[in-house]
C-alpha cells in the first residue's frame, strides 16, 4: 500500500477571497499581525500496489483531471 499526499493551492495572482476573509477573521479574533492568506486543499490517499513510479503517475493524472484546476491551482504530490 502506496500513501500519498496531494496538496492543491491557487496559483500566484489568483485572487483568494476566502484567504481574505480567514485573514479578516483571524484578526477579529485577535491575531493581529496574519497576513497573506491563502487557502488550498489536502487530499491523502492510499493506492495499492508497490510501484511508487507509477503511484505517482497516476497521481499526477489524477490531478490533471479532476483533484485540480491546472488553469488557476498548482498542486504538489508526495509519496510515502
Amino acid at each position: 500500500m502506496i500513501k500519498a499526499r496531494v496538496t492543491v493551492t491557487l496559483k500566484n495572482g489568483v485572487l483568494d477571497p476566502q484567504g481574505k476573509a480567514i485573514e479578516g477573521a483571524l484578526d477579529a479574533l485577535g491575531f493581529s499581525g496574519v497576513g497573506s492568506v491563502r487557502q488550498g486543499k489536502v487530499f491523502d490517499l492510499e493506492i495499492e500496489g508497490a510501484d511508487r513510479a507509477k503511484a505517482e503517475s497516476d497521481l499526477n493524472a489524477m490531478c490533471e483531471k479532476l483533484l485540480a484546476n491546472t488553469v488557476i491551482e498548482d498542486y504538489t504530490v508526495s509519496v510515502t
